[in-house]
């Protein structure tokens, strides 16, 4: 080192580490002989070099001359940290440590760069210093700390607007944000909420912008070379394996879902691919399958998987979901619960025993007990109760059943639940007749359905058929051509018995809907040509309980789609995609970034615990619900009909008939059905939504051609369709981006599937599937014909025939578990329309807060009409005597299962 630099080991000590890197460039440091506690001003960077100034350092004056120089200015820099709420004994003696290097500056070096050129080095100009402060300042949080760091600024040094943290500490630490104090009178805010790599790990520094939004052509000089760094540095160079520490994003198949080292009957097909197309996921880089070169090897709890350091949970979080739940649920309850029912899973044999999972609960020994330990559970899933020295864990009742416990046995209510229940998004318009399916008739069969004209005229008191459609009178949930091609496999399966159904309701002219036929379809063989069957609900006994099976096998198949297609697919899969291009394309400083932060919030992180816990071959969902092993393979032949434009809540309504444009009505949209919850809310959220976006856009895009001379929004757009999407690269049906009402058409729909569309169909899970006999996710027995040795039983016991078709016991408390875990709010969640408070700064614009704000009073006022629906007498889809009232799409909640809430993003 030559003689202007000084001695960094002298300066360091044997506590700091070498100069710090970015991105694989030497900062170079240099030092006074007289002062070598403080570094001098420039250290800067310049594409692939770094050049110091030969400036006499202002900070030098002020320590050998007692005085800042006259034309220089003093800005002091609040960092601020937080900590983990609940330490251990090493964690809190690390932490003192590590306060008391930051104390005496040797622990966090803060680079601040200037918007502005150095003419010296083309890049912005900077200065250097190490937080400092012996003890951190209180703050009404515990587990928040902050320092200081002071920096001396020449004159003509220009408004900070990145800044560059390098971490000397042996681990990672939390910033929550940066704030210059007192910078010509106002201060200027870092946000980050990131995770700052430990120089061990990553000899390179992060960059943190501050809280302005800029368009890639408004890039201020001195950071342009910075957010092309940043960019590059979170996209990898696609090679080698993920490590816990890192920060990248990347594209995978789903090739992770199946165990072929472990045993060949969990092999599972790759998704994503001209075979089974499918969205792509987040690429971890594990080695390959020893048995299977096309698949990664698998990681298993309790090591998780890689999701880019800031996507993992929060520790509030994680004691909710993680560490309380979901690992407890699957890691020590299913099996405790399996050894206390008994060593083989038996079926329910009267309805007392459901009952009592709410009443009585289940009695664990007491070295069951001490196995679960005291973190099994909190929030309302089983409440904990000590019992002569054994713990009883109690379901709480279900919302569809708490006030009225026969309401599952009632058409009406199987009716309300397609429009106001858990999947309201199946429903469609019966528009002619015959039924036709489109599937190949050679493999099926022919392609009409048995539901006649002439049946379905006997449920229609006098009215034609042709009448009915011409009055939009006649409805249909219809599985059948997604379902058919599985149910040979399906029924092969142990335990398991489907068909593919489909389901016709007929509007009443009253405003009731009721269901009227149910046809359920078996695949033709060679010995039977009749595979079709179709029910109505009759009057005599033996046609009710008949009726009340194909009832339970429809909702079965209707919580296997519901599941694999509505809720994992088409909002936590194709999520997926979005999130990884934004984070790649898009700078945290642009202004669509900042729009779409709060929605991609632990959706990575959630989507990895589902491929380690759920999705995954033998997991939880392939246990409980119909598909079992085909689970995916379902999902990946319903992605086949995935389109992003009719993923929009209009597009989607009028897609399925259950809405026409009209520009009068509010929305420009009239529903066929008045009283369809789901809609009719989740159109005002739509609206909300839309109007924010709108306005947030037009605000950034004020030229005509700013959109596409975009160059980061191109990219990120051409992105998510090639990359993210790309088996549906070459589909016509994908909107262009040119504009700005096509902008915000796409972010629109991409918000609304992270907020309002998934709070929908995610937090009734509970709520309506907690009561199995309501919603069985399997059906174990075909419905008994009469030509069957079984239906003897059933005429003589048809109630025991019902419950042993339906999940065992210990498959109706694995997926009751799972449901509510689903169903949960976590106390950190973060709703739509609020801000969170360690993210207030998060722009610096007051017009768009404003916008903001307009938002939030937008929502607060669709909360209060929600309200009011559901005490509207008329609304027989909402009120009634025992009915929930429909709250899915309230925007506000507290923490547990409270069946409303629309949280920003898929956080569950």
């Amino acid at each position: 080192m030559s003689a202007g630099q000084g001695d960094w080991s002298t300066f360091s000590g044997t506590a700091l580490r070498p100069p710090p890197r970015l991105y694989g460039v030497p900062v170079l440091l240099s030092f006074s002989r007289t002062t070598r506690s403080r570094p001098l001003v420039r250290a800067v960077i310049s594409d692939d070099k770094a050049v110091e100034s030969a400036k006499t350092s202002p900070l030098d004056q002020k320590h050998s001359n007692g005085s800042s120089d006259s034309s220089s200015k003093q800005v002091k820099a609040v960092v601020t940290i937080k900590k983990k709420m609940k330490e251990n004994i090493t964690e809190k003696i690390e932490n003192q440590w590590e306060m008391l290097m930051n104390g005496i500056g040797r622990g966090i070096l803060i680079q601040l760069i200037s918007e502005e050129i150095d003419p010296v080095t083309n890049s912005g100009k900077s200065v250097e210093a190490f937080v400092r402060g012996w003890l951190p300042k209180p703050q009404e949080h515990d587990n928040i700390l902050q320092y200081v760091a002071d920096f001396t600024l020449p004159s003509d040094f220009g408004r900070p607007g990145a800044v560059l943290i390098t971490n000397q500490h042996a681990k990672e630490f939390h910033l929550l944000e940066i704030v210059i104090q007192d910078f010509d009178g106002v201060p200027i805010y870092f946000p980050a909420n990131t995770w700052i790599h430990s120089l061990n790990d990553n000899p390179e520094s992060r960059i943190i912008f501050r809280n302005q939004a800029y368009l890639p052509s408004q890039t201020p000089p001195g950071l342009k070379d910075l957010r092309r760094e940043d960019l590059l540095s979170i996209r990898g160079n696609g090679k080698g394996e993920r490590m816990p520490y890192e920060r990248i994003y990347d594209y995978d198949v789903y090739n992770d879902l199946g165990k072929p080292d472990k045993e060949r009957d969990l092999a599972r097909p790759v998704l994503g691919g001209e075979e089974r197309p499918y969205p792509r996921r987040c690429r971890t880089g594990r080695p390959a399958s020893k048995i299977d070169p096309l698949c990664e090897s698998r990681i298993e709890k309790p090591h998780p998987v890689y999701v880019p350091r800031d996507e993992a949970f929060e520790e509030i979080k994680q004691d909710t979901f993680s560490a309380g739940r979901l690992k407890a649920l699957l890691h020590n309850l299913v099996p405790l619960m399996a050894a206390t029912l008994s060593s083989s899973d038996i079926p329910f044999t009267c309805f007392s025993e459901i009952d009592k999972l709410y009443n009585d609960g289940f009695i664990l020994k007491d070295d069951e007990q001490r196995k679960l330990g005291d973190n099994l559970f909190i929030g309302n899933m089983m409440k904990q109760v000590l019992n002569v020295g054994q713990k009883l864990l109690k379901y709480e009742i279900p919302a569809v059943i708490r006030k009225d416990r026969f309401s599952w046995l009632r058409d009406n209510e199987f009716a309300r639940q397609a429009l106001a229940g858990v999947n309201p998004v199946n429903i469609e318009i019966l528009k002619e007749f015959p039924i036709l399916s489109k599937l190949d008739p050679a493999i099926y069969g022919p392609p009409e359905s048995v539901i006649t004209k002439e049946l379905i005229e006997q449920e229609l008191h006098g009215m034609s058929v042709d009448k009915a459609l011409e009055e939009k009178r006649l409805f249909m949930v219809d599985f059948h051509d997604m379902l058919l091609p599985f149910i040979k496999r399906i029924n092969n399966l142990p335990g398991r018995k489907s068909y593919a159904s489909r389901t016709v309701f007929f509007y009443t002219k009253t405003g009731i809907l009721r269901p009227i036929a149910i046809e359920l379809s078996l695949p033709p063989t060679p010995s039977s040509n009749r595979n079709k069957y179709v029910y109505t609900h009759g009057h005599d006994a033996t046609t009710y309980w008949i009726w009340k099976l194909a009832k339970a096998h429809v909702c079965a198949n209707d919580a296997g789609v519901h599941q694999l297609v509505n809720h994992w697919l088409r909002t936590h899969a194709c999520m997926e995609p979005y999130i990884i291009a934004t984070h790649r394309q898009l700078s945290s400083m642009h202004p669509i970034y900042k729009l779409l932060h709060p929605h991609m919030r632990y959706t990575l992180e959630i989507n990895a615990l589902a491929r380690q816990s759920l999705i995954n071959g033998g997991g939880i969902i392939e246990a409980s619900f119909s598909p079992g092993k085909y689970a995916m393979e379902l999902s990946a032949a319903a992605y086949e009909s995935w389109r992003f434009d009719r993923e929009a809540l209009p597009a989607d309504l009028i897609h399925r008939g259950m809405a026409v444009e009209d520009p009068s009505a509010p929305g420009g949209l009239k529903l066929l059905i008045e009283d369809y919850p789901y809609a009719a809310d989740g159109l005002l959220i739509w609206s909300a939504i839309k109007e924010w976006v709108e306005s947030y856009v037009e605000h950034f895009y004020t030229e005509p051609d700013s959109v596409t001379t975009d160059v980061e929004l191109q990219a990120w757009w051409s992105e998510i369709k090639n990359r993210g999407h790309h088996d549906k690269r070459n589909e016509p049906w994908w909107p262009k981006l040119a504009t700005k009402e096509d902008l915000s058409g796409i972010l629109t729909t991409m918000i609304w599937t992270a907020s309002g569309q998934h709070a929908a169909i995610n937090f009734g899970q509970y709520p309506f599937g907690g009561y199995m006999p309501n919603r069985p996710t399997l059906m174990r027995k075909l419905i008994p014909q009469e030509t069957n040795p079984d239906f003897e039983k059933f005429m003589q016991n048809p109630q025991l025939t019902f419950l042993s078709s339906l999940p065992t016991q210990l498959q109706a408390t694995k997926i009751m578990a799972v449901q509510d875990t689903l169903s949960t709010h976590s106390p950190d969640e973060e709703y739509l329309g609020k801000m969170n408070e360690f993210h207030s700064s998060w722009i610096n614009d007051h017009k768009v807060l404003q916008m903001f704000d307009r938002f939030a009073a937008k929502l607060g006022e669709i909360e209060e009409i929600i309200n009011e629906r559901n005490k509207d007498i008329r609304l027989k889809n909402r009120t009634g005597a025992g009915i929930p009232p429909y709250e899915l799409l309230l925007p506000s909640s507290g923490p547990g299962v409270t069946g409303r809430g629309i949280p920003n993003s898929v956080s569950i």
